[in-house]
């Protein structure tokens, strides 16, 4: 047999990737199909850890947006204003803020020292320094910042 005719390696592993891929979307699309208005899970406290793309602060930002839009044309039945939370930035000389809850991800700004800063809220992520936690911060640009170096003020934030 000559070594063309016979398939290389990565040519099986990629027929046996594509063919589990295949096997995925045809058990899924039932599933998918009946169901045209599936459950958002996010708003289950038991709800598993969020994908990336849920913890993006843009998205984040766009979801809130989204609600606030949607309470002021709702003005029959307004519910409580979320509650705002403080903090400072013990980071010297700067925090950096990023796109995502993860030290790999990109770097869209920075907070000098000292500064007082508005917290939508928090989650889990990368762990900087023995801590995990990431606070959405909303002052100009929807960015995270790693909690290690931001101090409440008052209470704690909500997890989003």
């Amino acid at each position: 047999m000559s070594p063309l005719s016979r398939p290389s390696r990565f040519r099986r592993i990629g027929l046996c990737v594509a063919t589990g891929a295949l096997a995925a979307v045809t058990a899924a699309a039932p599933a998918l199909a009946a169901d045209p208005h599936p459950v958002d899970h996010r708003d289950q406290a038991a709800a598993s850890a969020p994908a990336s793309d849920e913890l993006s602060a843009s998205a984040l930002q766009r979801e809130y947006e989204a609600r606030q839009e949607a309470q002021a044309q709702n003005q029959a039945n307004p519910q409580a204003p979320k509650r705002t939370y403080k903090g400072r930035v013990i980071a010297k000389p700067n925090l950096l803020l990023r796109d995502r809850p993860t030290r790999s991800s990109r770097v869209v700004g920075s907070v000098k020292y000292g500064t007082v800063v508005n917290i939508f809220c928090k989650t889990t992520g990368d762990n900087v320094d023995g801590n995990n936690r990431w606070y959405l911060l909303t002052d100009g640009t929807w960015a995270w910042g790693s909690a290690r170096y931001i101090e409440n003020i008052g209470a704690a934030p909500h997890f989003c």
